[in-house]
């Protein structure tokens, strides 16, 4: 098939010029004017932006949490994920402990995930448990093209320790690779949920208080004083607040290289919502808990001074049914929420049109740095000659408001429950396929997976 999207704006991580884009299969190959229109569709994209395909880099479908699984597996994650733009996932992939392999853990995540996704999609590896054979498996994830590993300072099943955790980097290092690092101080926070259960605190308001700002900040400066000793660089996940963000500049102060990702739930909500009456402050329960107003303050200047790389969404659904397992415990509340289908207009309303960032921001931080970051770029990230045919056609004026009663999700709740918006998805093309029509998607389970290379986000 062949589209011509004619008389839109081009938006690209440094500028935004008035341009057409040709598309022929699954390329672009041209952009600019006086285009060849022969045997071309033409669409009139008057007023509207094209970004490249978004990305988000940090995703959990179809996982096994708190005695549950997550309400979006692949095949209702990514339907979501490609309405709202974003056109390649990367999701967790994870070594069981027990002996497991490495092998075993992607093997399973490809069972999850092929032949139902609605969007390109790629793995992170977390790795759980560090020994000879694990380490010999790291240049076998790299053929398969996982070239992002993920560690855990914090959860039982997942959690590796500070002497594992210098071995790894220092290996993922050696290997051209990185890891993503989830940061909390497990021990104290253990210490602090005894506190609360003891004096008979069981409620969602309690959540944030157990896991406090400088227990996050706190792993944030032992993993850096780690990867500094072991001359690696690092990814801090899902960044939630000021002390643990001034503990990243102080690294680079000091000349280490630390790549820092935050969500829209830490840009556009505090944690107010953990105290909203009838067990709705579960709705908001994941971890890193939500923070405060100031901390928000500070992670869009980050974003705007270019110190924070990119804008995922740690998307990890429940129902308010699966969330009511935490009734009587809130350690017992699955942890997570939505966000794929709406990370780009809300990072569009309530960033771009408030002046917070500029749109070549916005589009630096969900397409451009996450496919350099993740290996892609320019196959992805990018509208550019020679480029898959990843487009999304953004309405900058069209209006709406966040409900439960419209989203894709498999859930009965949304976080942004009644959020307006101001700006909207209209058209996406998927590898040069049409995929979303007037903000309806049309076409599903045409992703493919993608082995990526490695880091070029310098």
């Amino acid at each position: 098939m062949r589209y011509l999207l004619k008389n839109g704006t081009v938006v690209s991580a440094e500028q935004s010029v008035q341009a057409d884009v040709l598309i022929e299969g699954e390329k672009i190959i041209g952009v600019g004017k006086g285009l060849d229109e022969n045997g071309a569709e033409v669409i009139d994209v008057s007023g509207k932006l094209l970004f490249p395909g978004f990305i988000d880099g940090h995703t959990h479908f179809d996982l096994e949490v708190a005695g549950t699984v997550t309400a979006d597996d692949f095949e209702t994650g990514t339907r979501a994920a490609i309405a709202g733009g974003t056109t390649l996932v990367i999701d967790y992939a994870s070594q069981d402990k027990g002996g497991h392999t490495l092998k075993e853990g992607l093997e399973k995540w490809h069972r999850k995930a092929d032949g139902k996704c609605s969007c390109d999609y790629s793995f992170h590896m977390s790795v759980v448990e560090w020994n000879e054979e694990t380490e010999k498996e790291i240049e076998d994830m790299i053929r398969e093209g996982i070239t992002s590993f993920k560690l855990y300072m914090t959860y039982p099943a997942m959690i590796v320790n500070d002497s594992d955790l210098y071995k790894i980097i220092k290996k993922l290092n050696e290997c051209g690779c990185f890891a993503g690092v989830h940061c909390e101080n497990a021990g104290v926070i253990d210490a602090l949920i005894a506190e609360a259960k003891k004096e008979g605190r069981t409620g969602p308001e309690n959540h944030p208080l157990v896991r406090p700002d400088t227990m996050e900040a706190e792993a944030v400066h032992r993993l850096l004083a780690i990867a500094g000793e072991a001359k690696a660089p690092v990814m801090i996940v899902h960044l939630t607040n000021r002390k643990a963000f001034e503990e990243v500049m102080r690294a680079r102060m000091n000349g280490q290289k630390v790549y820092a990702e935050t969500c829209p739930q830490y840009l556009l909500l505090d944690d107010s919502v953990y105290s909203r009456p009838d067990f709705e402050g579960a709705k908001y329960v994941c971890a890193p808990p939500i923070r405060k107003k100031e901390d928000q303050d500070c992670l869009w200047k980050a974003l705007a001074n270019g110190e924070i790389q990119t804008v995922a969404t740690d998307q990890c659904s429940f129902t308010m049914e699966q969330k009511r397992l935490g009734k009587d415990d809130f350690t017992k509340i699955p942890g997570g929420l939505p966000g794929v289908q709406t990370r780009g207009t809300l990072l569009y309303t309530y960033g771009v049109r408030t002046g917070k960032i500029t749109k070549e921001q916005m589009c630096g931080l969900l397409s451009e740095n996450a496919a350099r970051l993740y290996g892609v770029y320019p196959r992805k990230g990018v509208i550019r000659q020679g480029s898959d045919a990843d487009i999304v056609v953004f309405d900058p004026e069209k209006e709406s408001v966040i409900s439960a009663k419209t989203h894709l999700y498999n859930t009965d709740n949304n976080p942004y429950e009644g959020f307006a918006l101001h700006g909207d998805i209209e058209q996406v093309f998927l590898r040069g396929q049409q995929v979303v029509q007037d903000g309806k998607v049309i076409r599903e389970k045409t992703g493919t997976y993608i082995k990526r290379g490695k880091n070029q986000l310098y």
